[in-house]
């Protein structure tokens, strides 16, 4: 490699001859005698110094021109260098390239700075500029990742914002359902109270219907029944028990009244019998259009002893006939052969006793 250092001052170099190919070199007398006096170097216009520095820069000179004539004999080697993502190809940063002050031997002279340095620096293949080109791709990369993250973090955001917008609609269609189910259980309930109350209504109207309707039965048969005296008190009762009747107990209903007070029919019929009868005295038997025997006792007098009568018509008299203690009339009403309660029958027949 040539030197770039300078020779000392006073002392002239003199370039070796360079005839064709490099031959052997042989400094001359003049050449290597010593110098004398106090070490001066003298200068010689002309020649070379006779100096031990002298022989040693051209030594130098003729083996750094020799290592470059050896360089350019040889063929070019390629030099590869490692690719950075993103990153443009440099030619211009390659040795002996455009741009860097860099010649062909790898040594930079543009800057003036050191040879050794810039030749190191082509051997072991680092460009300056290329540190700065890392620098830029690794940040390049870091705002790539960058980037990325915030990519991400929006993508999960967007997300999150979906899922929650979800979690809202089927929070809201769960209280409209919710809603909805409220509203058909409340017209249920209204409907279930309204039916309730139209039938409470309809059976107050049945029954009211019903009263109504036995008011009227009770005021046509009040006109079709009536009772069988006037002015009397009620005695003695139908089933009450005692030893003056035969049969044990009371079969019928005593009216107590003066003698003489009328005894009426109490319903249209036909007399079937008329005359004594033991201990019932004078007895009368009103047979009405049903069956219904009712039967007249203790009678002082008959009016009417056959045929059909209507109702309130007088068929005999009050009196004390036959087993009495006093006058009164003995009502019986008899169904089939057997007595029931007179009272029970005649209050049926809407007739207030």
């Amino acid at each position: 490699m040539a030197s770039n250092l300078p020779a000392p001052e006073g002392t002239e170099i003199q370039e070796p001859p360079t005839a064709g190919a490099w031959g052997e070199w042989n400094p001359t007398e003049d050449s290597v005698r010593p110098v004398r006096g106090k070490h001066r170097v003298a200068k010689q216009r002309g020649g070379l110094a006779r100096s031990s520095t002298v022989l040693g820069v051209g030594v130098i000179a003729a083996v750094g021109a020799g290592g470059i004539a050896t360089a350019q004999d040889r063929p070019q080697v390629a030099i590869s260098l490692p690719s950075l993502p993103d990153m443009p190809d440099l030619p211009d940063l390659m040795p002996g390239g455009s741009g860097d002050g860099i010649t062909g031997d790898g040594v930079r002279h543009a800057d003036g700075g050191s040879g050794e340095a810039a030749g190191a620096a082509a051997r072991t293949g680092i460009i300056p500029q290329q540190s700065d080109r890392r620098a830029d791709a690794g940040e390049l990369l870091r705002n790539r990742i960058l980037q990325q993250a915030d990519s991400q973090h929006a993508a999960a955001a967007a997300q999150a914002q979906a899922e929650a917008e979800r979690i809202a609609r089927e929070a809201a269609a769960q209280e409209a359902k919710a809603k909805v189910e409220a509203a058909r259980k409340a017209a249920e309930e209204a409907a279930a109270q309204a039916e309730a109350k139209a039938a409470q209504e309809a059976e107050e109207a049945r029954k009211a219907a019903e009263a109504k309707a036995e008011q009227e039965r009770v005021a046509e048969l009040a006109g079709s029944y009536s009772l069988p005296t006037s002015a009397y008190t009620l005695t003695s009762h139908y089933g009450v028990s005692g030893s003056m009747w035969s049969s044990g107990y009371h079969t019928g209903l005593d009216f107590a009244a003066p003698t003489g007070t009328p005894a009426k029919a109490v319903a249209a019929g036909k007399i079937t019998s008329a005359g004594w009868s033991g201990a019932y005295g004078y007895r009368i038997v009103l047979q009405l259009e049903d069956g219904t025997e009712v039967w007249y006792c203790h009678l002082s007098s008959m009016s009417v002893t056959s045929g059909s009568v209507a109702p309130g018509e007088t068929i005999g008299r009050v009196g004390a006939t036959g087993n009495v203690t006093g006058p009164h009339l003995h009502l019986e009403v008899r169904k089939g052969g057997s007595t029931i309660d007179p009272l029970a029958w005649l209050t049926s027949k809407g007739l207030d006793v």
